[in-house]
């Protein structure tokens, strides 16, 4: 699968679910410098031990403070490193050096854009912590709106983003118009639109029109693009005449949704456009977002 974008950031002293899938696995170029990193579920190692000695975390779980943690159980050689303490991401990071490839079962065939929906592949499974895949998304819209204001569909684009994008761009004329497109949605007329990575390839959806397309998680984004539909009438049937109902509202949230910004101070350093003056205000405030 696409290597998820949530790795820019954990919520501190929260236990995480793992960050992958079982059965599926992702490749991290950053971790290491020479070769890449495969990353695992923790449920799908096979045939290791645990260093007990290099086992040391936090609180609630081992955090790889000591290097790599997981022995091969046939010749001993540390050949893993395992994290699940409490702030971190569960997940196994393969040591490229110690490990190699070898034929297998073939792989899970890739599933088109119209697939994905009813495969269920869009689904939010780390919907808790959206923050984190918002403030990627946050900085990749700063940096494709070149320094311009971005004015913000209404709705739930608006509610993700607008408040941030206010903070961090300035306000005038000329404004540059954000909104969704995708698979299964259209293509709104905008300057500037959120599209879907695709889960396995990480490849960016592209719109047919001239808007340049901004890549977003495809979890968030379909929560954006299809919310949820809930009715308070009865599945079946209707309430007999003359009867109302007389349910509590739904409870509103005790703060105000703001995107990660350790993630859009990670996402931003790492692309091109960072060394640009006017991108380097945009970044020392992000500061606010946290």
């Amino acid at each position: 699968m696409a290597l998820p974008i949530h790795l820019a950031d954990t919520h501190w002293e929260t236990l995480h679910p793992p960050l992958l899938e079982s059965g599926s696995y992702a490749v991290d170029p950053a971790l290491y410098a020479l070769s890449d990193t495969v990353i695992l579920a923790p449920g799908d190692m096979r045939g290791t031990r645990l260093i007990l000695e290099r086992a040391d975390g936090y609180c609630m779980g081992i955090d790889g403070r000591d290097g790599p943690n997981l022995a091969c159980l046939g010749c001993d050689l540390p050949v893993a490193t395992r994290t699940d303490d409490c702030g971190y991401w569960q997940l196994v990071q393969l040591e490229p050096q110690a490990v190699v490839r070898l034929p297998g079962p073939p792989e899970r065939p890739v599933m088109d854009w119209a697939e994905l929906p009813s495969a269920g592949a869009l689904e939010n499974r780390l919907s808790e912590f959206r923050d984190i895949p918002a403030g990627v998304a946050l900085a990749r819209v700063v940096v494709a709106a070149g320094g311009m204001p971005v004015e913000v569909a209404p709705g739930p684009v608006d509610e993700l983003l607008g408040r941030a994008l206010g903070a961090l761009l300035p306000a005038g004329e000329g404004a540059k118009r954000l909104d969704l497109a995708g698979p299964g949605f259209g293509e709104p007329a905008a300057d500037l639109v959120l599209v879907p990575v695709h889960p396995q390839t990480g490849e960016v959806w592209q719109p047919g029109g001239d808007a340049l397309p901004v890549p977003m998680d495809a979890g968030l984004w379909a929560e954006l693009a299809f919310p949820p539909y809930r009715t308070r009438l009865p599945a079946v049937g209707g309430l007999p005449a003359g009867v109302e109902r007389d349910d509590p509202l739904p409870p509103h949230p005790s703060y105000l949704f703001q995107p990660s910004g350790k993630a859009f101070q990670y996402t931003l350093a790492r692309m091109p456009a960072a060394r640009e003056p006017w991108l380097r205000e945009s970044y020392d405030r992000a500061a606010r977002l946290r």
